[in-house]
């Protein structure tokens, strides 16, 4: 019998107990199609019944307990509302008094004086005697006096659900019907058999049966253990395998040589030390680029940590061996910084650079294609307009992609056919990743950190303000500008209503020209409602000094470059995110003067939103920042990710498993490296159960 006819194929509705009624709540409340799907189910919590106490071995610290004894009486007490049923068992070591405040008199029928009850349930303590409240009761003779042989399952339900008397416990009984009729065919071993005992691990089936009913509490964790494993170990197989053939199968250019430009603009233009962090990257592009195989890095760097210049490095390294290079960057304001900026670097070497956006005029445009075509222009910074059809390279060798999460991937798969070898990649992203997401989500990718920032650089003071405080940030903005310097205001954009983000920001804009009126003070304002050119042409105003204020929604996150901005004041912080809230302190602190980023809030602020600005006001490493954001937040919204497929695991957790995901990609490393082709006898289980998901899953190749 194949696993495409197991059993766990079934309808769920053919499942003892369920039926039509109760299989169309399943599948609406919560997604359960087949047996398959029941068995993925898996429990919240479990209750231990497996041991019976005796009544004297309770004490304050007990939770739950199980005991059995004699029913001694049962009586109703008090009137109206505090009427209450009180009932004594007996057992040969003291009494325990039970109480229930509902269903009286249904319970009282039940109660049976004399005879033996098998009773379990929360413990308290009432005028120093142990009492509990509401029990679970089953009649000794009914059950075996030694307790149940297993830990009984709580499963996640819903309230329709419970309704239809599916609650948490009562799905427990559909599990119990299903697991015997499953058999160890059904639930096939995807891990080699050396790996499990090298790990300890139980096998498949048995970790399946003991996630739902194990025998003791290490035996349920050894089972939710091996599956999280399992799950992690297969998304970073996956990802592993896509990397193999890439370095295996993937033709790339060869960059051989360090040449003359190279070396000049290294000894004599560069205008200041790299970094250890930029050396090791640029060192690793080195490699990645002459093995004669495509480059796919993707470099992070939190803000201000100098990918520029790595990535201007590495065009040079194109240009040496007579490659074309194109730089991509997600807006029209940032390719033109970035092609401001090197084109300044560059002025003096043979090489030349043009800038391709959107907006570039007609007879411009057709003199860079033509460049482009013929190979005079060796170097092009633009938007995706660098995409377009009608842009032709005679010898592209090396594509960077700036800010990574904001091209899609169908927009990279572009940049390939532009050349019959495909060129070397490079994405850049300011955005840090935490390691665990970086692993799952960008694992075909190699990847470089850079963790340092460079010399002259000086950390940014970051404070906690509130609405009372509004005044004094006022000030301290004036001394600020009085000092020569600009400073930054930021609205919060509201997702469910531009209008609202308008108003707000209309406000906002009204308040900060009553603090500082014209003409000795110059505000630029820039929101989503604006014309391109206008936005653009406020957002020049503030680049080149001609304004002291910049009013603005959070369309500035990423990339503009003021070093003269030394203050940042974020508006109504609680509505931001941890990462967005780092990015935007990225745009001060580019120059060589003090800066600050202020935080301002209302008075009542939740504690989620207080925990951010904590973190942000102790600590400057994206890094640390973004691990945080991914416990408060989950993985599932950072951004770039969610596309990826790679994130919704069962069990596993990419906060609270770090441990079992290094361990997981360690070993799917190691398994690679000894099989490539996973042939041996030990990873053909491995091997089939990959390709039989492989139609099942929307799981295709990140990048």
């Amino acid at each position: 019998m194949s696993a495409s006819n197991s059993i766990l194929d079934s309808p769920i509705e053919y499942l003892k107990g369920v039926g039509p009624l109760k299989g169309d709540m399943l599948r609406k409340e919560l997604n359960i199609f087949t047996f398959r799907d029941l068995l993925e189910h898996f429990p919240l919590r479990h209750i231990d019944k497996t041991q019976v106490n005796l009544i004297n071995e309770i004490n304050p610290e007990t939770e739950f307990i199980q005991v059995a004894g004699t029913l001694v009486d049962s009586t109703i007490i008090g009137e109206k509302r505090g009427k209450r049923l009180v009932a004594r068992i007996r057992d040969k070591s003291g009494i325990l008094e039970l109480t229930w405040f509902q269903g009286i008199t249904w319970v009282q029928k039940s109660l049976l004086p004399g005879k033996d009850y098998l009773i379990y349930g929360r413990c308290g303590f009432f005028n120093g005697r142990p009492q509990m409240t509401h029990p679970e009761m089953e009649l000794l003779a009914s059950v075996k006096s030694a307790g149940k042989n297993f830990l009984e399952p709580i499963y996640p339900s819903t309230e329709k659900l419970k309704a239809r008397s599916l609650n948490g416990r009562q799905l427990g009984t559909l599990t119990s019907v299903l697991l015997p009729q499953v058999a160890e065919r059904d639930i096939p071993e995807n891990l080699p058999a050396p790996l499990l005992q090298q790990l300890k691990m139980p096998s498949r089936y048995r970790a399946y049966c003991d996630i739902h009913f194990p025998k003791s509490p290490q035996d349920y964790q050894a089972a939710v253990r091996r599956l999280k494993f399992e799950e992690l170990f297969i998304a970073q197989i996956r990802l592993a395998l896509i990397k193999l053939q890439r370095h295996r199968y993937s033709r790339g250019v060869v960059f051989e040589k360090v040449g003359d430009i190279f070396t000049h603009f290294y000894n004599h233009v560069l205008p200041f030390q790299l970094t250890g962090a930029q050396k090791r990257v640029l060192k690793e592009i080195r490699q990645d680029t002459a093995r004669g195989k495509q480059m796919n890095r993707l470099v992070q760097g939190d803000v201000g940590s100098g990918k520029t210049i790595v990535a201007l490095l590495t065009m040079l390294l194109a240009a040496d061996n007579g490659y074309q290079s194109c730089l991509m960057a997600p807006t029209e304001i940032l390719s033109q910084q970035h092609y401001q900026g090197l084109t300044a670097l560059l002025k003096d070497l043979p090489v030349t650079m043009r800038l391709l956006t959107g907006s570039t005029k007609a007879a411009e445009r057709r003199k860079v294609l033509a460049g482009l075509a013929d190979g005079s222009i060796q170097m092009v910074v633009g938007t995706h307009a660098v995409i377009e059809e009608s842009v032709q390279f005679q010898n592209l060798g090396l594509a960077i992609v700036d800010e990574q999460h904001r091209f899609g991937v169908a927009q990279r798969a572009k940049l390939w056919q532009k050349a019959t070898i495909p060129p070397h990649v490079l994405v850049m992203t300011a955005t840090p990743i935490p390691r665990t997401l970086a692993m799952t989500a960008y694992g075909d990718l190699d990847y470089s950190v850079m963790d340092e920032l460079p010399p002259g650089r000086q950390p940014i003071t970051t404070v906690h303000r509130n609405e009372m405080q509004r005044a004094g940030v006022m000030d301290f903005i004036r001394t600020e500008i009085a000092k020569g310097r600009q400073a930054y205001i930021i609205y919060p954009l509201i997702e469910e209503s531009e209008k609202l983000s308008y108003e707000d920001l209309m406000q906002g804009y009204e308040q900060v020209k009553s603090f500082f009126p014209e003409p000795k003070y110059y505000i630029s304002m820039v929101h989503g409602r604006q014309p391109p050119e206008q936005k653009e042409a406020n957002m020049q105003r503030f680049v080149t000094g001609d304004t002291h204020i910049m009013v603005s929604t959070t369309v500035i996150e990423v990339g503009v470059n003021v070093p003269n901005a030394s203050v940042m004041v974020i508006e109504s912080t609680e509505k931001f995110g941890l990462s967005q809230l780092h990015q935007l302190r990225g745009r001060v602190g580019r120059g060589s003067e003090k800066s600050f980023c202020i935080l301002l809030t209302g008075e009542r602020v939740s504690k989620d939103a207080r925990e951010r600005i904590k973190i942000m006001c102790a600590t400057n490493d994206g890094f640390k920042i973004a691990e945080k954001d991914l416990e408060l937040r989950g993985p599932g919204d950072i951004e770039g990710t969610r596309q990826s497929g790679m994130l919704n695991f069962k069990l596993a957790s990419l906060i609270n498993d770090k441990a079992i995901l290094e361990s997981a990609k360690k070993y799917a490393q190691l398994l690679l490296e000894q099989d490539p082709d996973m042939t041996s006898a030990d990873n053909l289980p491995l091997k089939s159960h990959l390709l039989a998901k492989e139609g099942k899953t929307s799981w295709s190749k990140i990048s």
